[in-house]
């Protein structure tokens, strides 16, 4: 644990800022909180690297350094009015002041000027000396000139100067606000990690220092120690760049950490936890720890280190989709719909019913699909939007009775299949469905159709249309009846019709095999054939719609044959 006081005063007296002793003087640290502060340098993003800075540098300051915390860009987007005095200037501030940054979730503009004057006027600048200690990774997002800026503050202040820490600039974009230093009287430093962070605040706040002159100063007392934490590690989630962190209770989050191969690629699972606000201890170390929102995932490295908490975040570049599939408009959402979804043309996953799912930002396809129905939708998703939609498939249902005669209703397995009404030019129809059952329904797309239906030696088409959002009722009556044949010999057994052809044929209805055998038969005149052991006999019979028809065939003796 750095003496930092001792470290402060030692770099003021350095930089030949020993003073006799006089009232201290006050400054507010201005740390940028937009959106850029997400970026990473080296795994870690700059927003994590500053609060660490913060805490490192400030847990122990000189008492009577008076010294505040203002922030940007952490509230809203797009609002260059998005700056707020986090803390107000005092003595004793340090720990306030890391644990306010700690609170900052970078998301909006980049207001350099406006938050620099607001500091300045919230230390009383034209009444008393004041510093303003700039901290930025990016360059005015606001339409102010921070050159103008500052040449304004210098001449209305009474001692005013301005430190600017340009954290990951460029050389080209440090000197575009550089000027809010050099026209105060302030040094503008460069920092490209943390070790510069660190050693560019330090240097900073021992500008404002007013160290006694003295040959030695009094050592500062030992400081408490720091109370032990129960984790080392505690990550955050967004599903995009500058949104909000994911909270408990609302999406499922799911941690896995991985003991890295050497090409940085995931090794060995180490565990695995649940829940946005997850806090994890585990030994120290490096790893790959993977964040699962819904079906995105992101993975990055991870160092834990002995006796300090790692705080990665996590940008998911995940959207929200809701959706619900409705077979019409004003309907209810169908909780059998089946949708399937595709992301850049490979397939992720098929849900059913009203479903709210994150999935990965990109090009999306989704086949909804409602019984025998279905529409595809296309989305070009963006990382945090939410797609919520009504899918109207369009599908109405047709439902099926079976009746024998009107009135005396089928249980038998009689099978139907629904054709499109349209046949093709060799003059097939397309098949759409088909199901077994004196009952069944379809829920089919609006437009017209013909059912095939057969029950033994029964079979028939209906045409019939759906509209959508409406039931089309459909009772098909066989006009049929039952034969039942006893065969005692196990004679072969077929039904024919009661006249042949022109060609001398008999059309066949339907065949079995005694001892024992039922059909069923649409009302008229038929041909029973029994063949066993060479003996062949024929029956002329009618079948009455609705009625039973009860055929004993007498058992014939064996032909035997003569020497």
């Amino acid at each position: 644990m750095r003496f930092l006081s001792k470290v402060i005063l030692g770099a003021a007296m350095a930089l030949g800022l020993a003073f006799p002793t006089m009232a201290a003087e006050r400054a507010i640290i201005v740390l940028d909180g937009s959106g850029s502060m997400w970026a990473q340098i080296e795994g870690k993003a700059r927003i994590t690297i500053a609060r660490e800075t913060l805490s490192e540098v400030l847990a122990e300051l000189p008492d009577d350094l008076e010294l505040g915390l203002m922030t940007y860009g952490h509230r809203e987007k797009g609002n260059c009015e998005d700056i707020e005095l986090l803390v107000p200037p005092a003595s004793g501030a340090g720990p306030a002041i890391a644990a306010a940054a700690e609170g900052i979730n970078p998301k909006g503009m980049t207001p350099i000027s406006d938050a620099v004057r607001l500091a300045a006027e919230d230390l009383q600048y034209t009444e008393e000396k004041a510093t303003v200690i700039l901290i930025t990774d990016g360059l005015e997002t606001c339409e102010v000139d921070p050159c103008q800026l500052a040449s304004d503050l210098e001449q209305q202040g009474i001692d005013f100067t301005t430190h600017v820490l340009g954290f990951g600039l460029s050389d080209e974009e440090g000197q575009e606000v550089a000027c809010l230093a050099e026209n105060t009287g302030g040094k503008y430093l460069s920092a490209a990690d943390g070790a510069g962070l660190v050693d560019a605040l330090t240097r900073t706040v021992a500008e404002v220092v007013q160290a006694e002159a003295v040959a030695e100063p009094e050592p500062a007392p030992q400081p408490e120690p720091t109370p032990a934490v129960e984790y080392n590690l505690k990550p955050t989630v967004s599903l995009s760049e500058g949104g909000p962190d994911l909270e408990r209770g609302g999406y499922e989050v799911v941690w896995s950490w991985y003991k890295p191969n050497a090409d940085g690629t995931e090794g060995e699972h180490v565990g695995t936890d649940y829940y946005a606000d997850f806090e994890g201890d585990l030994e120290p170390g490096d790893y790959i720890l993977k964040a699962e929102v819904g079906y995105a995932a992101v993975s990055q490295p991870v160092s834990i280190v002995d006796g300090k908490v790692a705080a990665p975040h996590f940008v998911m570049n995940a959207a929200v989709l809701k959706l619900h599939p409705r077979p019409s408009e004003g309907a209810d959402a169908d909780g059998n719909a089946a949708l399937e979804i595709r992301h850049d043309g490979e397939y992720v996953t098929t849900q059913y019913g009203d479903k709210e799912l994150v999935v990965p930002a990109g090009a999306l396809e989704v086949d909804v699909s409602i019984g025998e129905g279905k529409v595809t939708r296309s989305y070009e998703a963006k990382a945090g939007e939410v797609i919520d939609e009504d899918v109207i498939v369009g599908v109405g249902l047709a439902f099926f009775t079976t009746e024998y005669v009107p009135g005396q209703a089928v249980e038998d397995d009689i099978f139907m299949e629904v054709f499109d009404a349209k046949t093709a030019l060799d003059g097939t129809r397309n098949s759409v469905a088909y199901n077994y059952g004196g009952e069944q329904d379809f829920t089919l797309p609006a437009g017209s159709y013909v059912l095939a239906y057969s029950l033994d030696g029964t079979k028939g088409e209906i045409p019939f249309d759906v509209a959508t959002g409406e039931r089309t009722d459909v009772a098909i009556v066989l006009d049929a009846g039952v034969l039942n044949v006893v065969a005692p010999n196990g004679d072969y057994i077929e039904v024919l019709s009661a006249k042949p052809d022109i060609a001398g044929n008999r059309e066949s209805f339907d065949y079995g095999f005694g001892p024992e055998w039922m059909t069923t038969l649409k009302a008229g005149d038929y041909l029973v054939r029994t063949d066993k052991n060479d003996a062949t006999s024929e029956t002329a019979l009618t079948i009455t719609a609705g009625e039973r028809f009860e055929l004993s065939i007498e058992a014939k003796p064996a032909k035997t044959k003569t020497k």
